[in-house]
């Protein structure tokens, strides 16, 4: 019998890190593709992969007068494309490098008549690779990218869960294949003040107020994973806010709340813990930015 500790299985970060490393570079090669094809949508909505029944997909994408989808199949363990012309194909998923898995990704694209062109350079980490020339990430293990995969089907359903009582603009649940995280984000409604030097990336994607929460594995230097939240910008007082559980805590170089992933899965009951600590740094967070909580929000959740 499935027991809700079972739905958050162990994942360590030392135990499969060569392998994240190597699903972040093939993720932003999908989801370069995305962005290549897909209009662009406030704050890059038009860029993040979703978690599916079988892994993670780019959605569809338009290409010309059909649509295209991938996914990445972590129960068969396949890379899967799909257009609505009926055509599709289908590569293992397996050890190889990146600049391997570049070339048959190009190529299978190509062989369904639908060549798209992409900045084949990873973004958002230190000492970027391009993709033909990697050959230095190559790993994968199986079942570390399934209980990857079953840990993101949890965290979307409890991300869902905590999203539906908000009123206010709010993003869906979505993957970054740039930060490598889940993450869902909440908007006051109201500008953000300009960022001083930000790049475009930046100033599209905090062009407003907002409070965004969400899952990472461990990579970008953590490593552990945790879930966290942050408000942007980040409110006076912020850092000394209480919240729930005891287990939770500010991380001030990072500028977030941080539950750590391993404090969840020990708590009787992961999906209550990951509740209250989502509900808990929304309320923190709106209160000191002084959102218009009842315009914002369905009543009962209102604190």
């Amino acid at each position: 019998m499935q027991t809700e500790s079972n739905l958050w299985p162990e994942l360590r970060w030392e135990d499969w890190s060569a392998t994240a490393d190597t699903l972040h570079m093939w993720t932003q090669i999908a989801g370069k593709t995305r962005l290549a094809l897909s209009p662009l949508q406030a704050h890059w909505w038009n860029v993040p992969l979703y978690v599916s029944a079988r892994g993670l997909s780019t959605s569809a994408m338009p290409y010309g007068d059909e649509f295209l989808d991938i996914e990445f199949d972590f129960v068969h363990h396949q890379l899967l494309f799909r257009t609505s012309t009926g055509a599709s194909a289908s590569t293992p998923l397996r050890a190889q490098t990146v600049a391997k898995f570049y070339a048959e990704f190009q190529k299978t694209l190509a062989d369904l008549g639908i060549p798209v062109s992409i900045y084949a350079t990873p973004v958002e980490i230190a000492h970027p690779i391009p993709f033909a020339e990697d050959i230095e990430h190559s790993s994968y293990d199986p079942d570390a990218a399934h209980r990857f995969w079953r840990i993101l089907i949890r965290a979307d359903q409890v991300l869902q869960k905590f999203s539906s009582s908000f009123l206010g603009k709010i993003s869906p649940v979505h993957f970054f294949w740039g930060s490598f995280d889940l993450a869902v984000t909440r908007f006051s409604g109201r500008l953000a003040p300009p960022r001083e030097g930000a790049d475009a990336i930046t100033r599209e994607a905090y062009s407003h107020e907002v409070i965004s929460a969400g899952f990472w594995p461990g990579n970008g230097g953590y490593g552990k994973a945790a879930f966290y939240c942050y408000a942007a910008p980040s409110p006076p007082g912020l850092a000394a806010a209480s919240i729930q559980p005891a287990q939770a805590f500010f991380d001030p170089s990072l500028g977030e709340f941080i539950l750590l992933y391993d404090d969840l899965r020990s708590s009787s009951s992961p999906d209550d813990t990951l509740l209250a600590f989502l509900q808990s740094t929304y309320n923190a967070a709106a209160n000191l930015a002084q959102w218009d909580r009842k315009a914002l929000e369905r009543r009962q959740a209102v604190r």
